[in-house]
This record gives structure tokens, C-alpha cells and sequence, in this order.
């Protein structure tokens, strides 16, 4: 499952959603917006997106999650919208039999999501600049 929201990411909830008898460990990753980046002082953040490409990429990045590596479950949830210092932007949750492969998984889920997900950052300075960064768009085919 993959997911594109406006509102706060119930990691609880997302985490009842992969539990299973037949797993032996569970690995998650919470991206939170910092305040800081490159030595700049960070006041917010705004995460905007392409809704229908976005959404087919990140469910394209499970899927090959799910058929690389030997794990049970796997799912993503990235916010879109206004967020704050502290907000939780982004969350991937991996379970598997053995930890080995959910950490390998849960890595390679975050980078692709990262790396060729069409949502793009937008970067509020406390000096009044902004700035924005696109993802690499290096391996998917939207």
C-alpha cells in the first residue's frame, strides 16, 4: 500500500496493518521536518505533488519491494500539504520473517520513494528564502 495524504500519519494504526504470526521483525522509517538544512535555519515545509503520477510511482516502488526481497508486508505514507518543525512527512513500514530483509527492503522503499516519487519540497527558510527540491526521477517509468 501506498499512500499520499494531507493530514498527520497515524504510525500506530499503519503498524497494526502489518503485523503477522509468520513475522519476525518489523522495521520502520519516520522522516520529520527538521529545523535545519545545509547549515540554514528551516521555518517550514510544503510538500506538493502530482497526484494520479505520484500515486502509480509509489504503489510501483511497494510492489517492487514486495517482489525483491523476502518480506511479508510493506506499505508508505507521504504528506503532502503545509508541515511543521516536528511534523512526521513521510513513513515506510516493512515486515518479514527475518530482520535482515526488512532493514534491506525497509532502505531501499525510502530511497526509491525518495528518488522517484513525482512529490516535490518546498523549503521556508527563517532568512525568508525558499527552495525547492524535485526527486531524482532516476529509475521509474512514469
Amino acid at each position: 500500500m501506498f499512500r499520499i495524504q494531507g493530514n498527520e500519519i497515524d504510525v500506530v494504526e499503519l503498524r497494526k496493518r502489518i503485523l503477522g504470526e509468520s513475522c519476525g521483525a518489523f522495521v520502520a522509517f519516520e522522516g520529520w521536518v527538521r529545523n535545519h538544512h545545509e547549515g540554514r535555519a528551516v521555518r517550514a515545509l510544503k510538500y506538493t505533488h502530482h497526484p494520479v503520477l505520484a500515486q502509480k510511482e509509489g504503489e510501483r516502488v511497494v510492489a517492487e519491494t514486495l517482489e525483491k526481497f523476502e518480506v511479508t508486508h510493506a506499505l508508505a505514507v507521504h504528506r503532502v500539504g503545509d508541515l511543521s518543525i516536528g511534523d512526521c512527512a513521510v513513513v515506510t513500514l516493512v515486515s518479514s520473517s527475518h530482520r535482515e530483509e526488512a532493514f534491506a527492503a525497509n532502505r531501499f522503499l525510502i530511497d526509491s520513494i525518495k528518488s522517484r516519487v513525482p512529490i516535490w519540497k518546498h523549503e521556508s527558510y527563517v532568512s525568508g528564502e525558499v527552495e525547492w527540491t524535485a526527486p531524482r526521477l532516476e529509475t521509474g517509468e512514469l
